[in-house]
């Protein structure tokens, strides 16, 4: 099915180009979208008479889109979700998700313009696309941990597998300084027994030079 794009599509064409798509792909997207028009005789009239009120109107929003994207990209968002001590979430951070956190942050920005590539489905840091217009994509990034506290671990670069790994080595550690104090006091109380051995021995041996001088 051949149509014509009122605006930039990615890895499809420009503004004003006629292209070759599969007909479910421009009824569920490009027209309803309003992305491009059926490539008919009177649409591609039609087009060309409006042509330069499109670029004008595509600049206008570009121009927006460039000025939130210098505030947006690179911004990281704090997403508190609960997860397994292995760190893997009980679902997945989603479109809407991203969308919700960014804009309660003061970024107005819809669902349908974020694209996670690789599904969220553990804590970390996640990086995420925002296409805020057909040639504007800025990156954000995603800090998803079980409390405020993680996130600011996180965001310093520690892991939950770090905090995991720190943790237990810091109880394997008190545990081996408990049996070193326990393998101390074991060693004090013998050597205890037998300095009072050999005093016990010695006034022994006193007691029975006694008797023989007598």
């Amino acid at each position: 099915m051949q149509v014509i794009l009122l605006e930039r599509v990615a890895k499809l064409g420009q503004m004003g180009d006629v292209v070759d798509v599969k007909p479910g792909f421009a009824r569920n997207y490009l027209l309803l979208q309003g992305k491009a028009l059926t490539a008919s005789e009177a649409n591609i009239k039609h087009f060309e008479a409006q042509k330069a009120q499109l670029e004008a109107r595509n600049l206008e929003t570009r121009k927006e889109a460039e000025a939130l994207g210098d505030r947006l990209g690179g911004q990281q968002f704090v997403v508190i979700r609960s997860a397994s001590d292995g760190g893997n979430l009980y679902g997945s951070v989603t479109t809407r998700d991203v969308s919700d956190t960014a804009t309660e942050a003061g970024y107005s920005i819809d669902r349908k313009q974020v694209l996670i590539r690789t599904p969220i489905k553990e804590l970390g840091l996640h990086e995420v696309e925002v296409h805020l217009h057909p040639e504007v994509m800025v990156t954000i990034e995603l800090n998803v941990a079980r409390s405020p506290e993680e996130a600011e671990l996180q965001a310093s670069g520690k892991s939950i597998q770090d905090l995991a790994a720190e943790e237990e080595a810091a109880a394997e550690f008190e545990i081996a300084e408990l049996f070193d104090d326990i393998g101390a006091a074991a060693s004090d109380d013998q050597d205890l027994a037998e300095t009072a051995g050999v005093e016990s021995d010695s006034a022994d041996e006193n007691g029975s030079d006694d008797e023989d001088k007598s």
